[in-house]
């Protein structure tokens, strides 16, 4: 990203929507937004391959793995305003395991770039499903959109849910049912 080209940009936009950038409270608004932007969206700088390094563990197990709950912070493609929430895993191995730590990881790398939570729940789950070759894989994602809550039909209330199911999880409904127990059951 060229921060210097991004800032002007910004400086320009106060002007067309009638602020003055020079007073005390935008002077540095320019720069906060660059850096921003550059947080929010350095998913892109992430290779897919690196979001799981070296945590492919080999492994004799077959069961379902889950981690549910993990924070999901994005920019919706359409409005720049961000969506957030929840995002729940899980997996079905097949000898071989990921890291826990990097199936939030994954969820980092595609949530911070320009999204859809469609597309972002899909992404996810094919990005574990080839990691490990797992068996199945699932993914449900629930996050609130500010570009609905904000704007348009303001529904501050609304929550948007997607699912992903691939392999047994997709082709066995036993496998399905006991994903989505798992994660809707309050287990702590």
């Amino acid at each position: 990203m060229n921060k210097q080209r991004v800032q002007e940009l910004i400086r320009e936009i106060l002007i067309e929507i009638g602020e003055d950038p020079n007073r005390e409270g935008l002077l540095k608004t320019p720069e906060r937004v660059a850096d921003t932007l550059e947080f929010l969206t350095h998913g892109y700088d992430i290779e897919s391959e690196a979001m799981i390094a070296d945590s492919v563990f080999e492994s004799q197990v077959n069961n379902m793995i889950i981690v549910r709950d993990i924070e999901v912070y994005s920019m919706c493609e359409h409005h720049l305003l961000p969506f957030f929430g929840r995002c729940h895993i899980g997996y079905i191995a097949d000898k071989k395991l990921l890291g826990v730590s990097k199936l939030a990881r994954i969820v980092d790398g595609y949530a911070r770039r320009l999204q859809i939570q469609e597309r972002l729940t899909t992404q996810i789950a094919q990005q574990i499903r080839d990691a490990v070759e797992a068996e199945g894989v699932g993914v449900v994602m629930e996050c609130r959109h500010l570009c609905m809550m904000m704007r348009g039909v303001e529904k501050q209330n609304s929550i948007m849910t997607t699912s992903t199911v691939l392999g047994s999880m997709h082709d066995e409904a036993a496998a399905r049912a006991e994903f989505l127990a798992l994660i809707s059951r309050n287990l702590t």
